[in-house]
């Protein structure tokens, strides 16, 4: 939670966040060490001094580590775990559902599970999320598009196997449709992340919330005129935030065209842990106001109310939380009891 000086409190879910093991002893070929060690360049270019981690830290962080920088030194209420096998890549996966669901076990009302699919894994692929939806009760998934397997680069969320796969979760029930479409990182190819299929597969499935993951960064304009037209099209803020603090300017331009075209009720906060940790990204967040010309251009406002929504409203409306009901639960179980009052980030 975060409180500001006035004494409010901000009810945080932090809507991306993983617990993944990139280290050498489980690398499984030279792409899992340039997968990570290309994260580590996002995390080393874009975070302040004083946030850096060494790279062996960074390759396999504990769930001590995770948890403390998420809700004790961070401002997380909750977070949402958001599995990225790379199985082609990593001996036991990168960042799995299994591993990420006994994070979830230690914590169970602190962490969301989400969980993943794969068009290209066919009938088992399918028969697999039936067994991780009746496991964990899963409201969410996360979509990798560039993942790589075997000889495929990739697939598109309009292959006739990816719509099965996405009939398969609205009949299980799984509405939030995490999708990766952002940054590349190598060697992943950059145009398997295209923004380009979420239109249609937005409009095929009305049910499901399509949550695109770094507002599909480079191609912001692609994302903001799918979005805007698509009711059920959100954008996730990761990797873009941390453009806060070593291009605001950037931000500022990314942030105000969000809000033009997309509107404050469908964008949501997240921090993409542990790349960036929550409390450097929330304290400059909550400081941040677009800048007057840029404004005056977009008409775009970051209110209290809007950065309320954005960090933790949406996603609990999407996740069905009872955002009261939640504060109470971790207040009793003293989840706030060492939390001092927020100080806002110098200008």
């Amino acid at each position: 939670m975060y409180r500001t000086a006035k004494g409010e409190e901000i009810f945080v879910i932090d809507g991306h966040t993983h617990f993944w093991d990139g280290s050498p002893a489980n690398q499984k070929n030279i792409h899992g060490k340039q997968f990570i060690e290309c994260f580590y360049a996002y995390h080393s270019n874009l975070s302040p001094p004083s946030e850096k981690w060494e790279l062996e830290k960074f390759e396999k962080y504990d769930a001590k580590t995770m948890f403390d920088d998420l809700f004790v030194t961070g401002y997380d209420d909750m977070a949402i775990l958001q599995p990225t096998y790379l199985t082609d890549f990593y001996k036991n996966g990168f960042n799995t559902t299994e591993r990420n669901a006994a994070m979830k076990k230690s914590h169970p009302d602190r962490f969301i599970l989400n969980g993943a699919f794969d068009p290209r894994d066919g009938e088992k692929g399918i028969e697999n999320l039936h067994a991780l939806s009746e496991q964990h009760k899963l409201k969410g998934v996360k979509l990798y598009t560039a993942e790589w397997r075997g000889e495929s680069k990739g697939y598109k969320l309009t292959d006739k196997a990816s719509y099965k796969y996405l009939e398969a979760a609205q009949k299980l029930g799984i509405k939030n449709i995490h999708v990766h479409k952002g940054p590349t990182i190598i060697p992943l190819n950059r145009d398997a992340f295209d923004v380009a299929d979420v239109d249609d597969v937005a409009t095929s499935f009305q049910d499901l919330n399509f949550i695109v993951e770094h507002c599909g960064l480079p191609r912001l304009d692609d994302f903001c005129w799918i979005a805007t037209q698509e009711t059920n099209v959100y954008a996730g803020l990761a990797v873009a935030l941390p453009f806060i603090h070593t291009r605001p300017g950037y931000f500022a331009h990314v942030i105000s065209e969000l809000l033009f075209w997309v509107g404050p009720d469908k964008i949501l906060y997240g921090s993409d842990y542990g790349i960036w940790t929550p409390k450097w990204l929330i304290d400059k967040f909550m400081a941040f106001e677009i800048p007057a010309d840029v404004a005056k251009e977009t008409g775009s406002v970051l209110s209290m109310e809007t950065k309320a929504k954005i960090l933790g409203l949406n996603a609990a409306r999407l996740y069905g939380i009872d955002v009261e009901a939640q504060k109470k639960k971790i207040r009793s179980g003293g989840g706030y009891a060492h939390l001092p009052e927020a100080v806002h980030a110098p200008r």
